[in-house]
């Protein structure tokens, strides 16, 4: 059940996220964030992003190899880098 609304949770913020355009980067940018409260602010949005994509990955059937590389790419457009 928990683990069920995380990934509804991730899954929203990352269709927020790519319906705006807006990268974590960006959005760190955005809320003119620096230091730690930064670097906290982008590990929780790269863990949301790495469990919507997994989830993508996921409902695509990937595994493996092209799993990896999916969530990889995902990740990184999601992050910003």
């Amino acid at each position: 059940m928990i683990r069920s609304v995380a990934l509804t949770a991730a899954l929203l913020f990352a269709g927020a996220a790519h319906a705006s355009g807006a990268s974590c980067t960006v959005q760190a940018g955005d809320k003119k964030l620096a230091g730690a409260a930064k670097t906290s602010f982008m590990k929780k949005c790269e863990g949301d992003a790495k469990a919507a994509c997994e989830a993508q990955a996921g409902d695509k059937k990937l595994a493996g190899a092209a799993k990896n590389s999916f969530v990889k790419k995902c990740v990184g457009d999601a992050v910003g880098s």
